[in-house]
Protein backbone atom coordinates (compact mmCIF):
# COMPACT_ATOMS: atom_id res chain seq x y z
CA UNK A 1 0.00 0.00 0.00
CA UNK A 2 1.56 3.29 -1.17
CA UNK A 3 0.71 6.49 1.19
CA UNK A 4 1.22 9.95 0.99
CA UNK A 5 0.38 12.47 2.86
CA UNK A 6 -0.20 16.18 0.85
CA UNK A 7 -0.91 19.26 2.47
CA UNK A 8 -3.71 21.29 0.66
CA UNK A 9 -3.43 24.81 1.34
CA UNK A 10 -6.51 25.99 -0.42
CA UNK A 11 -8.98 23.53 1.52
CA UNK A 12 -7.11 24.07 5.17
CA UNK A 13 -6.90 20.06 5.22
CA UNK A 14 -3.93 17.43 4.86
CA UNK A 15 -4.74 14.24 2.96
CA UNK A 16 -3.92 10.77 3.53
CA UNK A 17 -3.89 9.75 0.01
CA UNK A 18 -4.02 5.75 -0.46
CA UNK A 19 -3.15 3.73 -4.03
CA UNK A 20 -4.54 6.77 -5.29
CA UNK A 21 -8.00 6.97 -3.01
CA UNK A 22 -7.91 9.93 -0.29
CA UNK A 23 -9.12 7.66 2.42
CA UNK A 24 -8.46 10.27 5.43
CA UNK A 25 -8.58 14.41 6.16
CA UNK A 26 -7.14 16.53 8.86
CA UNK A 27 -8.55 19.49 8.54
CA UNK A 28 -6.36 23.03 10.03
CA UNK A 29 -6.54 26.71 10.74
CA UNK A 30 -3.90 28.48 10.56
CA UNK A 31 -3.17 31.44 12.79
CA UNK A 32 0.62 33.37 12.16
CA UNK A 33 2.61 30.37 13.09
CA UNK A 34 -0.26 28.39 15.36
CA UNK A 35 -1.87 25.39 13.61
CA UNK A 36 -5.30 24.59 14.97
CA UNK A 37 -6.06 21.04 13.98
CA UNK A 38 -10.09 21.09 14.75
CA UNK A 39 -10.72 17.56 13.04
CA UNK A 40 -9.43 14.40 11.73
CA UNK A 41 -11.23 11.70 9.80
CA UNK A 42 -10.34 8.44 8.31
CA UNK A 43 -12.80 6.33 5.89
CA UNK A 44 -14.87 3.94 8.01
CA UNK A 45 -14.04 1.22 5.50
CA UNK A 46 -9.98 2.00 6.34
CA UNK A 47 -10.63 2.45 10.27
CA UNK A 48 -8.80 0.41 12.89
CA UNK A 49 -5.79 -0.02 10.69
CA UNK A 50 -2.53 2.63 11.33
CA UNK A 51 -4.29 4.93 9.24
CA UNK A 52 -4.86 8.01 11.97
CA UNK A 53 -1.16 7.64 13.46
CA UNK A 54 0.00 7.61 9.91
CA UNK A 55 -2.14 10.79 9.15
CA UNK A 56 -1.23 12.93 11.91
CA UNK A 57 2.46 12.02 12.76
CA UNK A 58 2.88 13.15 9.20
CA UNK A 59 1.21 16.54 9.97
CA UNK A 60 2.95 16.80 13.09
CA UNK A 61 6.24 16.31 11.53
CA UNK A 62 4.77 19.41 8.55
CA UNK A 63 4.30 21.60 11.17
CA UNK A 64 7.59 21.22 13.16
CA UNK A 65 9.75 21.95 9.62
CA UNK A 66 7.20 24.61 9.30
CA UNK A 67 8.81 26.02 12.59
CA UNK A 68 4.94 26.24 13.78
CA UNK A 69 3.30 25.16 17.17
CA UNK A 70 -0.32 23.24 17.62
CA UNK A 71 -3.44 23.57 18.82
CA UNK A 72 -4.66 19.61 19.34
CA UNK A 73 -8.64 20.41 19.14
CA UNK A 74 -9.22 17.12 17.76
CA UNK A 75 -9.73 14.55 20.27
CA UNK A 76 -8.18 12.00 18.52
CA UNK A 77 -4.14 14.47 18.33
CA UNK A 78 -5.01 15.44 21.55
CA UNK A 79 -4.39 11.38 22.51
CA UNK A 80 -1.85 11.40 19.97
CA UNK A 81 0.42 13.86 21.38
CA UNK A 82 -0.11 12.67 25.19
CA UNK A 83 1.24 9.13 23.76
CA UNK A 84 3.82 10.61 22.09
CA UNK A 85 5.60 12.90 24.41
CA UNK A 86 8.27 14.03 22.42
CA UNK A 87 5.55 15.75 20.14
CA UNK A 88 4.15 17.98 22.80
CA UNK A 89 7.16 20.82 22.54
CA UNK A 90 4.83 21.52 19.39
CA UNK A 91 1.69 22.08 21.97
CA UNK A 92 1.20 26.13 21.65
CA UNK A 93 1.67 27.91 24.46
Amino acid sequence: MEHEVRRDGERNRYELVLDGEVVGIADFIERDSVVILPHTEIDARRRGNGLGAILVQSVLDDVRARGQTVVPSCGYVREFIDEHPHEADLLAG
